[in-house]
């Protein structure tokens, strides 16, 4: 799978370039917490939508996750190094491999007053390499 990024609030713009041949998921909105009880919170108001190239992509709920975290010392979502368990929830999108050439995506996510979005650029190359 190729991750694209989603952000910590805000709109901003990106080029990225994909290998074709692997699936792309991303994030509408999530959010990582230390109960259960705050993923419901968030997920109660979450919302957004995806398109590809003009065509609007259907997203998931992922809710109430237990996922590890492995960071490197500066990392933005941990902090520091070393390994921590939280809840994960969200909406996500997968789409199938995208074929050669240029793609545009854009994704926009709120829950309650918190607000994201990425205007994507994506260049899908064979034989790129993750």
């Amino acid at each position: 799978m190729w991750f694209l990024a989603g952000t910590f609030g805000g709109t901003v713009r990106r080029t990225c370039t994909v290998p074709t041949g692997r699936p792309v998921v991303f994030p509408l909105v999530n959010q990582q917490a230390n109960s259960k009880a705050v993923c419901n919170e968030f997920m109660t108001t979450a919302e957004g939508r995806a398109t590809l190239d003009g065509e609007p992509v259907t997203p998931e709920r992922i809710e109430d996750d237990n996922v590890a975290v492995t960071g490197v010392a500066g990392n933005p979502l941990t902090g520091e190094k070393g390994t921590t368990t939280s809840y994960a929830c969200g909406l996500w999108v997968r789409l199938q491999p995208l074929r050669p050439g240029r793609h545009t995506l854009t994704i926009r996510g709120s829950s309650g007053d918190f607000r994201t979005g990425v205007d994507y650029t994506l260049i899908a190359r064979t034989g790129q390499q993750a």
